[in-house]
């Protein structure tokens, strides 16, 4: 990174006219790492009038969102960790007026409106609920970037339509926008920009000069000056500087760590000794060592010697250690505690003593339903571990799985996984095409989408339709379809005719999970793992479909033999005919007929 993220902020919030201060705000700059990884946090809450009790509600929704905020996962995007977070909070707020003596009655409850904006990287991400607001003043315009949730009556009367616990469940305002430096970004409550125009906030602004607390102060006196009879609450903040992401530094920071020399057997390495190969690739090389200290065996895996002046290469690297520390799956490969000092740029895991999937299936031509059924399962608990902090593997394939001596399943090689949060801070640089293995990627990778866990559902599925049949599902004509039509012309092969010990449901599972729409697979990975083992109802009552569009192959086939059958049967029934003409008894034509006798 090329600087830091740096804003200036200020800050203003007074009772004005009314005997209490339902409004509360605040903001959070975190130090670094976590600004880096979380960006900072500002927030103001406002209290409905109507309730004695909701100067709690926006206390307890601003501290709240500050301190939980920062507690999610840094894999997470901003979208989800707030949404976590809010969802939670308003849960909370709603059901302390269901327990009050305020139940039936959510005008007296703890009801607040809600306004948050993160700053993270190079982008500004809104979140909002009920009729506060955030605006944003570039190059001396002014635009009001929040919607009011407010229903209006008549000209005079109005009320709340949205607000954080007002209902069970909360429908919250979410965008994401670039920022550039100098942007000014300001939250205010009713109580101000009802009674002060952007205007007037850009005068108070240029007046105050870089002391942001004056203009907040400045812009709440011109409200109470103009008549308001509210809460007043503003909040400014300014960007003063952006991170930049510069891949001459990046690699400069990578290259803080040399790399290794190149591994041979019976090597001493940074307190290991190598054993043997494994696996050597234009993407890593990866040995089998013994730790000498805990006399355990390890893998490492090693930078690519012809990738190594690659710094976007070399970010996915890195991010694979990174990556496997976050995971806590038992179908995930674990890294090796770090128990001394790194001396060379590395991966160090544990060793799982077996196979990989591919060798599995080589060994194991025409396994049974239900191993298949145990493997896939494990797998796509491994994913999950995976989607649950947003990240993506993208490179799912029988290579990339091992089975121990146990039957046990771990999933290997993070090289190609997107991390939501990550990628918010360093996004990906293009022309990476596609970082999977092209026979078992999602079809939308080729029209250039965005991946999501429906895309590592069709790598799994396609594996489990591989396990079942020896073959891949559409073969090779997959990579070939760089439109959506041509998608759609792919035909699905069933299974079940030419193997019926298979289910019909079985094949519609998977059907549905190799569809080449990620829409209409299955929304959750646990749903197709289900309905490989329990028959669908739905799959169960509907009707099969024509031959022809089960298998069009087939269909004609049995078309042309019933087509042959037809000509042979029609030639023999001409050939009989002529024969009986032509095999007529030629005495019997050249006898002499009597004639008749006479009256």
């Amino acid at each position: 990174m090329s600087g830091r993220l740096a804003v200036s902020v200020g800050q203003y919030s007074d009772r004005g006219r009314k005997p209490s201060n339902q409004d509360y705000h605040g903001v959070y700059i975190a130090k670094e790492p976590q600004l880096s990884a979380k960006g900072l946090a500002v927030a103001v809450a406002d209290g409905i009038s109507s309730s004695d009790v909701s100067h709690v509600a926006s206390q307890a929704a601003v501290t709240g969102f500050l301190l939980d905020y920062y507690c999610t996962s840094e894999a997470w995007s901003v979208k989800k960790s707030v949404q976590k977070v809010l969802f939670a909070t308003n849960s909370w707020l709603y059901a302390q007026t269901r327990s009050s003596r305020y139940c039936y009655d959510k005008d007296r409850g703890y009801v607040c409106t809600f306004s948050a904006l993160v700053v993270k990287s190079a982008t500004a991400y809104l979140f909002h609920v009920g009729d506060s607001r955030i605006y944003r003043w570039r190059g001396g315009d002014w635009e009001q970037l929040t919607n009011d949730h407010r229903l209006w009556v008549s000209p005079e009367t109005s009320y709340l339509s949205r607000a954080l616990g007002m209902d069970s469940h909360l429908e919250l305002d979410y965008r994401a926008e670039p920022v550039e430096c100098g942007d000014l970004f300001v939250l205010a409550t009713d109580g101000v920009y009802e009674f002060v125009e952007p205007s007037a906030m850009a005068q108070a602004v240029a007046a105050a000069g870089h002391d942001l607390d004056a203009a907040a102060k400045a812009m709440a006196d011109a409200a109470l000056a103009a008549g308001s009879g509210d809460n007043l609450t503003v909040q400014l903040v300014r960007i003063e500087q952006l991170p930049q992401a510069d891949a001459e530094e990046l690699l400069a920071a990578l290259a803080e760590l040399p790399f290794p020399p190149p591994l041979r057997e019976r090597m001493e390495f940074d307190g290991y000794t190598v054993l043997r190969e494994l696996h050597v690739s234009s993407r890593s090389h990866v040995h089998l060592a013994i730790d000498n200290q805990s006399r355990s065996p390890v893998v490492i895996k090693s930078p690519s010697i012809d990738l190594r002046g690659d710094p976007a290469y070399l970010e996915r690297f890195l991010m694979e250690d990174w990556i496997a520390r976050r995971i806590d799956s038992p179908y995930v490969l674990k890294p090796c505690p770090p128990t001394r000092k790194r001396n060379f740029l590395y991966v160090a895991t544990e060793f799982v003593d077996g196979r990989t999937l591919a060798q599995w299936m080589l060994d194991h031509p025409q396994p049974a339903l239900e191993a298949v059924r145990a493997i896939v399962e494990q797998i796509a608990k491994g994913l999950r571990a995976f989607h649950r902090l947003e990240m993506l593997h993208q490179d799912l394939r029988p290579q990339n799985v091992m089975i121990d001596h146990a039957g046990g399943v771990k999933i290997i090689d993070f090289g190609s996984v997107r991390v939501a949060g990550v990628a918010e801070i360093l996004p990906e640089q293009g022309g990476l095409g596609i970082l999977g293995t092209a026979q078992y990627t999602a079809p939308e990778y080729f029209l250039g989408e965005p991946g999501t866990p429906r895309s590592d559902l069709y790598s799994l599925a396609a594996i489990a339709y591989q396990m079942l049949s020896g073959r891949l599902p559409y073969g090779a004509e997959v990579a070939k379809c760089r439109s959506r039509q041509a998608q759609y012309r792919l035909r699905y092969e069933e299974l079940h005719y030419a193997q019926p010990q298979i289910p019909l449901w079985v094949d519609d599972a998977l059907r549905k999970a190799l569809h080449p729409d990620p829409n209409q697979r299955y929304a959750d990975i646990a749903e197709f793992v289900h309905d490989l083992r329990q028959p669908n109802p739905g799959y169960l009552r509907k009707a099969r479909p024509a031959l022809i569009e089960r298998n069009p192959l087939a269909f004609w086939k049995a078309l042309a033999l019933l087509l042959a059958l037809l000509v042979f049967g029609l030639s023999l029934a001409l050939h009989k005919a002529t024969h009986r003409r032509a095999g007529q008894d030629p005495a019997a034509a050249s006898r002499p007929v009597a004639p008749a006798a006479g009256p």
